[in-house]
């Protein structure tokens, strides 16, 4: 039976396991090069035991500048020798990732006219390309050649062609975005087959020849479907040394790498079917959200694929496979599959991360949350944690693995705070998939009993309490989290206005005590920010059999849906759930079952029926017990509500200050990347 662990062979170089960290979009760049953050970032998966790592993809075409810093491989020859150097300490293999992404890339940075198969404009920026002509063509082939001779030169092991969900390549495959009647269309697979003639001729023997390949666009009526996919690889397969199979396309680019509504592991049938088709003529690697080790090497054992591609779970846990390795699969950092940090391709430029380990992507800045070198650890302290969301759980691990004794003081009778809410309201029934959100919980709940932390439930800690703590010269973080914002100044809502005023409520207490909804009637969610908040307790609330409605100012409901990708299947969730959305809406007024809106464009008004009003808005941080002793180092939403992100980042940097009252806030050096243990 294979495992993750075992060691593979591509094109005769062994790789030291069968776990992929594939290309995406980091932000990491220097202009269109790698940077050394870029290294940095590779080689710490690879210091975790990854078996090969794809750079981020490069075009190989200057035209062609789909994003901000999408490195150009012309650029990136330092960067790569650099990568392959870092990786290769620690046996990985490393691929250049390269591509084109054709009508998919803008023309926002090139300020050049996009190319195409034909004349078919995008359906993500509504941008009409130019159908690329021969030349043109012979300028793409030739581009991809070259970028592989300079890979090579770099001292990799090899590259990956990219025809996936947003590629050139899979743009002439397809019968949605090829409607040439030349050559190219006749035979809509010949650029690809030039391409890795091309690449082939100049990678020399030796070196790994990889294609990502969309083997479902999820448009029968014209794009590639399975069994034509199926054709192409039988076609392709004896022209590469492995095949990462992938779903998606024009119409559904969100298949690519969709969030935790859609069940993990959603390719291992696509993936079997490609492989049967490959015929064991190249290895086959299974893509699609698989973040969790058992799943893998299920696909493995089952012959469902050769290697696993396990990218998120590995901007997650850089070790992911170093723990499998060592039979500790359980203290594996889980993946939620949220996409709020670790998907970066939007107008804000964010730098590749992930909510529960800020670490990533900023390998060179942020030092590791273990011990620091012998002879730089603070001596061990006694330590008390003041309440037990994300921050205070991170504060508490990160201080007890630093050698701390800590104790975890939480008022109520749970862990989790805010995140344990919004994994599973009403009672343990979690809603489209965000019941994962709850895995972080439970592993920090592992990872303190491991190390020892003492979890005290149901202690309200006071003034004295502190001070109680300071006189045996014990640290004290505060993570005492947030409460609800004040009610706006609404007729109605501050003093009932005749019987029938409607309840105004917070949505978390909502989500842990739903027996403060009234019986009947139908509930109004008031969402000025845009969130995620309002659009699952929407959810939420609609499969409970209520009737609700989701007021918002912004244009479109879920508006900050659009940073992890979620916008679109948000509001098709609510549609088919029943929800009223009201967009462009303001509460003018709530009185006698009833609630006044206004629209912010025209001003118009109307009446809904309301028996209660659930405020989704901001939060305020809950500093009663900070401002009795103000300078307490807190961290997380008793500083400002923020996102988990913020939270665990704060809660380990307050660790890591523990015994050094003179460097707290000041920058910290980098350290290398610890093995785990």
């Amino acid at each position: 039976m294979r495992e993750l662990t075992d060691p593979v062979e591509l094109a005769g170089r062994p790789a030291p396991a069968r776990v992929l960290f594939g290309p995406h979009e980091t932000n990491l760049g220097d202009g269109r090069a790698l940077s050394p953050r870029h290294t940095a970032y590779y080689a710490r998966r690879a210091a975790g035991g990854a078996g090969v790592i794809v750079t981020e993809t490069a075009s190989v075409h200057a035209d062609d500048h789909p994003y901000e810093r999408a490195p150009l491989a012309a650029a990136c020859r330092p960067g790569w020798a650099a990568a392959a150097a870092a990786c290769h300490a620690h046996g990985a293999l490393v691929l250049a990732g390269l591509g084109h992404a054709g009508s998919q890339g803008s023309s926002a940075y090139s300020q050049r006219v996009l190319w195409a198969p034909s004349p078919v404009a995008d359906v993500i920026s509504r941008e009409m390309p130019a159908a690329l002509e021969r030349e043109q063509i012979a300028e793409v082939v030739a581009g991809f050649g070259a970028a592989a001779a300079l890979a090579a030169e770099a001292g990799l092991d090899g590259v990956e062609v990219d025809a996936g969900a947003y590629a050139l390549l899979r743009q002439f495959h397809s019968g949605l975005t090829n409607t040439r009647t030349d050559a190219y269309g006749r035979d809509r697979l010949r650029l690809t087959r030039e391409v890795l003639a091309a690449v082939r001729a100049a990678l020399g023997p030796g070196r790994v020849l990889a294609l990502r390949l969309s083997c479902d666009e999820l448009a029968p009526w014209a794009g590639v479907t399975p069994e034509e996919a199926a054709a192409q690889v039988e076609a392709l397969a004896d022209a590469v040394d492995l095949l990462t199979v992938v779903r998606g396309g024009p119409l559904a680019p969100r298949a690519y790498r969709p969030d935790l509504h859609t069940p993990p592991g959603f390719n291992r049938e696509l993936c079997a079917a490609m492989r049967a088709a490959a015929g064991g003529r190249c290895a086959v690697a299974l893509q699609g959200s698989v973040v969790d080790a058992d799943q893998a090497r299920s696909a493995l054992a089952e012959g469902v694929a050769d290697l696993v591609e396990m990218t998120r779970a590995q901007i997650a846990d850089p070790d992911l496979v170093a723990w499998a390795r060592a039979g500790a699969a359980e203290r594996i950092r889980p993946c939620v599959l949220c996409n709020q940090a670790c998907q970066v391709r939007d107008p804000r430029n964010p730098v590749v991360s992930c909510i529960a380990e800020p670490r990533s992507g900023h390998e060179t800045a942020e030092p590791p949350a273990d011990p620091p070198a012998a002879g730089h650890a603070p001596a061990a302290r006694e330590v008390l944690v003041v309440g037990g969301g994300p921050a205070g759980l991170e504060c508490a691990r990160a201080a007890a693995l630093r050698g701390h004794r800590v104790t975890l003081a939480e008022r109520t009778g749970r862990l989790g705070g805010m995140l344990r809410t919004a994994a599973a309201p009403f009672g343990g029934a979690a809603a489209s998939g965000r019941g994962r959100l709850g895995l972080l919980v439970g592993w920090w709940e592992r990872e303190c009993r491991r190390l020892g932390v003492r979890v005290e439930l149901d202690r309200l800690i006071g003034a004295a309490d502190l001070d109680a703590a300071a006189h045996r010269g014990a640290e004290v973080v505060l993570a005492t989290g947030s409460r609800p914002g004040a009610p706006p100044a609404l007729p109605g809502t501050c003093g009932p206005e005749g019987e029938g005023a409607p309840a105004w409520l917070d949505v978390a207490d909502v989500l842990i005590r739903p027996g403060l909804l009234p019986a009947e009637g139908p509930l109004v969610l008031h969402d000025p920010i845009g969130g995620p908040v309002a659009v699952a307790a929407a959810e939420w609330l609609a499969a409970a059999g209520r009737s609700v409605h989701l007021v918002t100012p912004a244009r479109i409901v879920g508006e900050r849906l659009a940073l992890c990708g979620d916008l679109a299947d948000a509001n098709a969730r609510l549609q088919r759930a029943g929800v009223a959305r009201h967009p462009r809406s303001r509460l003018r007024a709530a009185r006698r079952g009833r609630v006044l809106l206004q629209d912010v464009w025209t001003a118009h008004r109307r009446e809904i029926g309301c028996a209660a009003v659930i405020d989704c808005g901001h939060r305020r941080p809950e500093e009663s017990l900070y401002t009795q002793r103000p300078g307490t180092p807190r961290a997380g939403d008793c500083v400002a509500p923020r996102t988990v992100l913020e939270a665990v980042l704060e809660g380990r940097r307050r660790a890591a200050d523990l015994g050094s009252p003179g460097e707290r806030g000041a920058p910290r050096p980098a350290a290398a990347a610890p093995a785990p243990g």
